[in-house]
């Protein structure tokens, strides 16, 4: 049995911000990773950080235009923390030697971004997570911290509601052990690959908000799924906001640009949430081409775009056979954040169980809400990475953790005989995962994409019942222990299905339409009963995932109070 005192699961932006906190403050911190921190899918974010770092600039500002963007139900403690941080949390990579781009005079570089009403977002380039999660690593290397790479997350432990650490595989071997802790982070990134089209990396399976619900920490916020409005057509891989920042703009195959009929002051540069929609109806309209509409940047000639778009020109050359320097580029919305996870309060503690706590996208803690502005994401990781590792330490050192959880000897050996047993189902006949992934990732792409309603709904949640029930039937062809492959995958599998119950269920509940949640048949928003957050339960009892209610924390800042949104 092993012993630490801090244990992160997670070695993304997140994980290695909070790692950063525990180790530098003596106090025993491992990370535990199912691949190589460097390619944490923190490496995919492309477009940059907001903060207020421009002596023109004010975090009030930012704080505003993330309560707006988040479309009312964003948690305003969290906000104002993470906006009044965000300065510094920028600084703080910065002199840890993050090459961020600058300008002229040397001061960090800014370019617009959606729903902001100033150029705040510092950036590298178009590979501002690369930049900022390869500092983070060099950090842990510097000061040594314990990191089990190519390790799985099988199961959260729990001591009279309190968590006592994790049930991990060695991928390596297929080895599992149990980690005992007196902290334990959950910093495991969102779940987009539930759905079909999608931005993630295949690893965004939500392993840690799936295994803290069966642990008995509530969700939030599942409903509020993020489809970016720039994915390559074929692929869905992201083309970052940072290139309508830069100046590009979207047009029909008319030729035409088309959003200032939806949001005549922004434009391209509106909430994520709206450019989605917008570019959804004109598809719908039949200003589309093959389901997509074009992102020109043209007109922003070779050398800018050689210069600060260069990942994005590859892509574009190497997954749509088009350059973007001598024509438009095929986009259409594809799944890219997940507004919920586990719910916390605003120092990432989970309201469910002591002892276990959550940063960056793995949280609802809940700065985003209904609709995440671009480059808030970044940010979370950092601010609350070090928000909630100092917590941590104060928990550790001050708190309920000064005394060790007590580790329960069986939850080893009943994962163990769950894996045994699954291994051991005969595969002729079976069902195989595969088919119940793409059945189910389909279902919830169709039915629960941009715009939903209670007919599209309940099919959905039909895939989704079907999806657990065929998943009792599923058997694995490899039965080897080192480097098991299709095992892990099928583990993945039982934490898309039971977070796409929660996404599903919570959608049909929230009869309104508010941020990236869009139904058709309730198209207005309902201040008066949904400024609340719906939290997803599991009940182990019945396998089900069950709702409830949690109010939104609000201060006392009447900028904040709800109105028309509109860009």
């Amino acid at each position: 049995m092993i012993h630490h005192d801090i244990l992160i699961i997670g070695a993304g932006l997140a994980g290695m911000r909070a790692a950063f906190e525990g180790i530098t403050a003596g106090l025993d911190t491992a990370v535990i990773s199912k691949i190589h921190p460097l390619r944490s899918h923190s490496c995919a974010a492309q477009g940059g950080v907001n903060a207020a770092i421009n002596p023109k600039d004010d975090w009030h500002d930012h704080a505003y235009d993330t309560v707006k963007g988040a479309d009312y139900v964003g948690d305003q403690d969290s906000i104002d923390l993470m906006c009044s941080e965000a300065p510094q949390a920028v600084l703080d990579m910065d002199a840890m030697g993050c090459p961020f781009s600058r300008e002229e005079d040397g001061t960090i570089a800014q370019r617009p971004f959606g729903g902001q009403n100033f150029p705040r977002t510092a950036y590298a380039a178009d590979r501002t997570g690369h930049a900022m999660l390869h500092t983070l690593w060099e950090q842990a290397i510097k000061y040594g911290t314990k990191v089990y790479d190519e390790y799985y997350l099988l199961k959260i432990t729990t001591d009279n509601g309190r968590a006592s650490g994790a049930i991990v595989m060695d991928i390596k071997t297929g080895q599992l052990h149990q980690i005992n802790a007196r902290a334990v982070c959950l910093a495991t990134g969102g779940f987009g690959r539930v759905f079909a089209s999608n931005t993630n990396a295949m690893t965004n399976t939500g392993d840690g908000i799936a295994h803290a619900m069966r642990a008995g920490a509530p969700a939030a916020d599942l409903e509020f799924v993020q489809f970016h409005p720039t994915g390559l057509k074929n692929s869905g891989i992201l083309i970052s906001e940072g290139v309508r920042g830069e100046g590009a703009y979207l047009i029909g195959k008319d030729g035409k640009r088309f959003m200032q009929k939806y949001a005549p002051n922004k434009l391209e540069l509106a909430s994520r949430d709206v450019v989605s929609r917008s570019m959804v109806t004109e598809i719908m309209n039949g200003n589309g081409d093959d389901g997509a509409v074009f992102l020109d940047v043209r007109h922003l000639g070779r050398e800018l775009i050689l210069e600060r778009l260069p990942q994005i020109r590859q892509l574009s050359i190497d997954f749509e056979g088009v350059d973007p320097i001598d024509a438009p580029i095929p986009v259409r919305p594809t799944c890219h954040y997940t507004m919920g996870g586990i719910r916390t309060d605003k120092l990432g503690h989970s309201i469910g169980v002591k002892g276990l706590f959550a940063a960056g996208e793995a949280a609802c803690v809940s700065v985003h809400g209904a609709n995440r502005l671009g480059a808030n994401s970044l940010l979370e990781t950092i601010v609350f990475g070090k928000i909630t590792g100092k917590d941590m330490v104060d928990f550790v050192k001050n708190r309920e953790g000064r005394e060790r959880a007590a580790s329960n000897g069986t939850d080893l050996a009943m994962v163990q005989t769950q894996i045994d047993e699954l291994k051991r189902r005969p595969t002729k006949g079976a069902i195989k995962q595969a088919a119940i992934r793409k059945e189910l990732t389909d279902a919830m792409q169709v039915d629960c994409s941009v715009f939903r309603d209670e007919k599209r709904l309940k099919r959905a949640l039909k895939a989704v019942e079907k999806a657990k029930a065929d998943y009792t039937k599923l058997a694995i062809d490899d039965k080897d222990e080192a480097f098991n492959t299709d095992l892990i995958t099928a583990l993945e599998l039982g934490n898309l299905i039971l977070l796409a119950e929660g996404v599903v269920r919570a959608a049909i509940e929230r009869t309104e339409s508010r941020g990236a949640h869009a139904r058709d048949d309730y198209p207005e928003r309902d201040d008066k009963n949904w400024m609340v957050h719906i939290t997803s339960v599991y009940n182990p009892k019945t396998g089900d995932v069950e709702l409830g209610r949690d109010a939104v924390r609000t201060v006392d800042n009447p900028n904040y109070a709800p109105k028309a949104r509109v860009y």
